[in-house]
């Protein structure tokens, strides 16, 4: 049978353990046709066969981004960029909003993302007084790297109705002056009601926005997205205009939160094809479980009646599969807790649930979570975006059990990894390279008997994503009838010096056997 594409002359890692590497791929109808040596490639070779020499190229299977936030990096590639690397002060800050207010009539939103308090020379949050002193005259909100901070400025907290007779809501708090009580302007874990006040972007900017996202993945080889933000069925319509625009081309896996979860249902389902297909699907039911002032939020019986009810569900409707957003070891001990009482009233086999963090882990609650089958989505590149922050102000105690990622694979947990973009940029090099090296961006090193291979790594973004979702029949590593979606790259990370590892570069990203990015 001829191919519709071959690259040879490559190295291929296919994370197949019966055959590893190869230097040839032949792809027929988007898929994988055959694994081999260049001497093939007659044998594959046909009149309308079109045929890369890869030159000794690095091929993978394309990388797998298990957690991330597309709409929320849409934005970002539309907004004040106020990241470590562009701003040092608050005055930089104050710098960056009064030129953007320069441009736009007085009333329009000014949205500026990704500052982080620690990297900033005064070593706090914006107040809103901060940015009153930029513009007066435009409602300013800014979000933290994190997502789960923001700062308004005077007239953005009069536009939202947050003043000082303004309830704690909750889950959320509003920081207050200690003197005289008023609102300062940040605020924790509100994102939901900003979202309902703050006007969105026109669907002509958010198209905008998308596209620039989509394009942004394909050229670090991403070819499958799991969108782990609370979706609800307005986003998912949203995102199928986007895929059938071809404004998004990676595969997407969406997950719901509680309000989506509750709006399914078999029509919606028949009606949109969620179930089949491997462009896009719906996902997990997502979580969000914290500590607020010493209490769970949800509380502990809310939590486990919401996991008893996705765990029952109709399997036409939704996987059954509950992800929780568990960051704290008291919260990962709910979670886990949860899940276990829930699986022994009604014992299901392959339901792989998952937590989405797992940030402070103990050994003994690896093996646990091993023991029920709980899938761990991990975001290694937060040690080398964060390390030197979580350095400074992490409890030793806590830094001993920070992103465990060695513990949790010998515990036997399957283990994911993403991004969380866009909380940091969604590069999977930089989180297969922190994976390994346990280094941070400024070169010091967090719990080096916590790393693993150069091939545990690629297999977290690659195979452990592709499990986390349901998907390893048809993705997660190069083999014939699989998807033939891959990634060359310009050098093998399991051979590269590990401080090289981070610095390859994408050469091309292939989704269905169709070439979507080819570095220039």
């Amino acid at each position: 049978m001829s191919a519709d594409l071959i690259l040879y002359n490559a190295n291929v890692l296919t994370l197949d353990s019966n055959y590893p590497r190869a230097r040839l791929i032949a792809i027929k109808n988007g898929k994988v046709l055959a694994v081999a040596k260049n001497e093939a490639l007659e044998e594959f070779k046909g009149p309308e066969t079109a045929i890369i020499d890869c030159r000794g190229k690095t091929i993978l299977p394309g990388f797998n981004d298990a957690h991330c936030h597309l709409i929320a990096l849409a934005k970002s590639m539309v907004s004040l960029d106020l990241s470590p690397s562009r701003v040092h002060s608050i005055l930089d800050i104050q710098k960056e909003v009064a030129r953007s207010a320069r441009d736009l009539p007085p009333g329009s939103w000014i949205n500026g993302e990704g500052y982080n308090e620690f990297y900033l020379a005064e070593k706090r949050h914006p107040k809103r007084w901060d940015l009153d002193k930029a513009t007066s005259l435009h409602p300013v909100k800014l979000t933290h790297r994190s997502g789960h901070a923001h700062v308004l400025n005077s007239l953005a907290l009069a536009l939202v109705g947050i003043s000082k007779e303004t309830a704690e809501p909750p889950g959320g708090i509003i920081e207050r002056d200690c003197e005289s009580g008023e609102p300062n302007g940040l605020l924790y874990d509100m994102g939901g009601m900003l979202a309902k006040k703050v006007p969105p972007l026109a669907d002509s900017e958010l198209n905008r926005a998308i596209k620039l996202a989509g394009e942004k993945l394909l050229s670090l080889g991403i070819t499958s997205v799991g969108d782990a933000s609370l979706n609800t069925m307005s986003q998912w319509n949203l995102f199928q205009r986007w895929k059938s625009q071809g404004s998004l081309r990676c595969r997407l896996s969406l997950m719901l939160g509680e309000e989506g979860f509750q709006q399914s249902s078999p029509e919606l389902v028949s009606g949109s094809g969620m179930t089949s297909g491997s462009e896009m699907r719906l996902g997990a039911v997502k979580i969000v479980l914290q500590e607020t002032t010493g209490r769970l939020c949800p509380s502990w019986q809310e939590l486990e009646q919401m996991v008893l009810k996705v765990h029952q569900s109709d399997p036409e409707l939704v996987s059954g599969q509950v992800a929780i957003h568990a960051v704290e070891e008291n919260t990962i001990e709910a979670a886990c807790s949860v899940m276990e009482r829930t699986l022994k009233r009604f014992p299901r086999a392959g339901h792989r649930h998952r937590i989405e963090h797992c940030s402070v882990c103990r050994p003994e609650m690896a093996k646990r979570l091993a023991s029920l089958g709980v899938v761990v989505v991990t975001q290694p590149a937060f040690i080398y975006y964060s390390g030197e922050r979580y350095l400074n102000t992490v409890a030793q105690e806590q830094l001993e059990r920070l992103y465990p990622i060695g513990t949790l694979i010998k515990a036997g947990v399957k283990v994911a990894a993403g991004s969380d973009c866009p909380v940091v940029p969604p590069n999977p090099l930089v989180g297969i390279y922190a994976a390994v090296s346990r280094k941070a961006e400024t070169g010091e090193t967090i719990l080096p008997e916590e790393s693993i291979s150069p091939l545990e790594a690629l297999r977290m973004y690659t195979e452990g994503a592709a499990y986390a979702s349901f998907e390893e029949g048809i993705k997660g590593n190069i083999i014939p009838g699989k998807l033939a979606d891959l990634v060359i790259l310009s050098g093998d990370p399991t051979e590269v010096p590990v401080e090289k590892m981070k610095d390859l570069e994408v050469e091309m990203t292939i989704i269905g056997g169709e070439v979507v990015y080819r570095k220039c």
